[in-house]
């Protein structure tokens, strides 16, 4: 497979985002960090003081729009769902396991200002009004890597400082060392490892990693020094460049996210590539697909603590129906703004609901009534909704399948699911279920050497 030069920014600079996980399943893989001055492109601006929060823009309680005056609650008590463990469908209003997607640390700031309606104009199709979503409602903070300010941690990162660059020194280049190290690094040990490169040895470790090792192998190991903020920026951007879209790359940046890092996502790009990405989003992509991910980028998702209410779930399946399958021709926008401002629990109980009233699945729906890359866009949000580790294994698989790997979407894909380890598990775990297959065992078939020996660092084999 030809092999095409990567985008050469570096990571951005230090105070990274990044804060602790607390047994949550973050999306798309951990946090990370920030660090070294990048070289060799467009440089990864400062970022925002410390204890300064990206804004973000409060979405209403589930069931509910936006006009003036706040009404009563449902008086029924709100149903919540959960991601069902590997593929087991839970019951309609299942409560979700303690400690599903925790808050850590303290809350941001609430943005004042009334929520944001959806780009396109189509309006939430059920609920009772509101201005404000309730302050017992908390606001989620963005995963660990895309927090900040960034919490201190007990890591003496001058020891593999000095093992790096003993690795590179010289004649020859240690691989399997640099690979044994960066591998083992999570996303709040990077930024301290390239502090203390500069400071030890006063060179960058990203211009030596590019002066020692090329390929598909740099590309690994840059993106693990990036850390998963400015790495999700960096694939965002090299996404859009050139001629034609890599679109599977965009949904897996950009889709099913919280509020909180589409605001960070948002931020580091504007300030790493002096553009908005919502202006480079609409350049490049068509009309209809270019509208899904402003709704995407405006912020809007109901927050993870947001409940289900099942008037308003029956509500969103009744729209979806009428459509898509009720009506010749199909509503692509309602389906977009339901799918973009919903919480992963609501969209999994709307999935639930619809095959229940219509005994037929959400996702054959999508299937049937869209094409292109408005279909996988869609799918992408309903399977994060439905089941995250399930999707992420199917993403990795669907990297490998068929003639010919695509190395770059499977590195990045497995960068992506690095960084929790938890989650990580569960994938491999999900995986093998499957596919009847290790994933080990499939990246080891599709790739080969320096490549293969890194990516089975980063999945941990």
């Amino acid at each position: 497979m030809a092999y095409q030069q990567p985008y050469s920014g570096g990571a951005p600079p230090p105070n990274q985002y990044g804060a602790p996980p607390v047994g949550h399943q973050p999306p798309y893989g951990q946090q990370f960090q920030y660090g070294q001055p990048p070289q060799n492109g467009v440089p990864f601006p400062e970022q925002a003081p410390y204890c300064q929060q990206p804004q973000y823009s409060h979405q209403p309680p589930y069931g509910q729009a936006a006009p003036a005056t706040q009404q009563p609650p449902y008086e029924q008590a709100p149903l919540v769902y959960q991601q069902p463990p590997y593929g087991q469908q839970p019951l309609y209003g299942q409560a979700p396991p303690a400690g599903q997607q925790p808050v850590y640390g303290q809350l941001p700031t609430p943005y004042s200002a009334p929520p944001q309606q959806p780009y396109g104009g189509v309006p939430a199709p059920c609920g009772s009004p509101s201005n404000t979503a309730p302050s017992n409602i908390p606001t989620d903070l963005p995963t660990t890597g895309y927090a900040l300010p960034r919490p201190p941690i007990h890591y003496d990162a001058n020891a593999d400082a000095r093992a790096l660059r003993k690795a590179m020194k010289g004649f020859g280049t240690d691989k399997a060392a640099i690979i044994s190290i960066l591998s083992t690094k999570d996303a709040l040990q990077v930024e301290p490892l390239r502090a203390a490169y500069t400071q030890i040895h006063s060179r960058d470790l990203f211009g030596d990693i590019r002066s020692e090792v090329s390929g598909y192998l740099e590309e690994v190991l840059v993106g693990l020094l990036r850390g998963p903020l400015a790495q999700d920026c960096t694939v965002v951007k090299e996404a859009m460049e050139g001629q034609g879209t890599d679109e599977e790359a965009l949904n897996d940046v950009l889709l099913g996210r919280s509020n909180a890092d589409i605001a960070s996502i948002k931020m580091i790009y504007q300030k790493a590539f002096h553009r908005s990405l919502e202006a480079d989003l609409k350049s490049d992509l068509s009309k209809k697909t270019g509208r899904l991910f402003l709704m995407a980028l405006s912020a809007t998702r109901a927050e993870s603590a947001a409940p289900v209410v099942p008037q308003a779930v029956e509500q969103d399946v009744l729209e979806i129906y009428k459509a898509t399958e009720g009506k010749t021709g199909t509503d692509e926008l309602l389906v977009c703004q339901i799918f973009s401002s919903r919480n992963d629990a609501q969209i999994g109980a709307i999935s639930q609901l619809y095959e229940q009233k219509y005994r037929r699945a959400l996702d054959s729906v999508i299937k049937s009534e869209f094409s292109g890359h408005m279909e996988r866009a869609l799918l992408h949000q309903l399977r994060t909704g439905t089941d995250r580790v399930l999707r992420d294994a199917l993403l990795l698989e669907d990297a490998m399948a068929g003639i010919g790997t695509k190395d770059r979407l499977l590195l990045n894909r497995a960068l992506r699911v690095h960084w929790d380890k938890t989650h990580l598990e569960r994938v491999k775990t999900v995986y093998q279920t499957h596919f009847r297959k290790d994933l080990g065992a499939a990246i080891k078939s599709e790739t080969s050497g320096d490549f293969r020996k890194a990516l089975l660092a980063v999945i941990g084999e």
